[in-house]
């Protein structure tokens, strides 16, 4: 990140910094427990609901939040290199 930037923003500090790769220790286990956690809030409850009473069977309203956490995850990946 641009030091003159840095210095300028009172909102930025190491602590609040993006980790490097190689701090990224996250593996398939790691992220899918934390799926597991965060899925167990009650957004994805209620997506999954509202998908199910406008016309999708449970099992497609379940593959849909997944696939729609599974791009943010992956954008947000994207993201974080850029």
């Amino acid at each position: 990140m641009n030091q003159s930037i840095v210095n300028k923003n009172a909102f930025w500090n190491k602590d609040l910094a993006p980790t490097g790769v190689s701090q990224r220790t996250f593996r398939w286990f790691d992220f899918a427990a934390l799926w597991v956690g965060m899925v167990v809030c009650i957004p994805p409850y209620t997506l999954a609901g509202s998908l199910i009473k406008v016309g999708l069977s449970a099992p497609q309203a379940i593959l849909t939040v997944f696939l729609g956490n599974a791009i943010a995850a992956r954008h947000g990946e994207r993201s974080e290199g850029a």
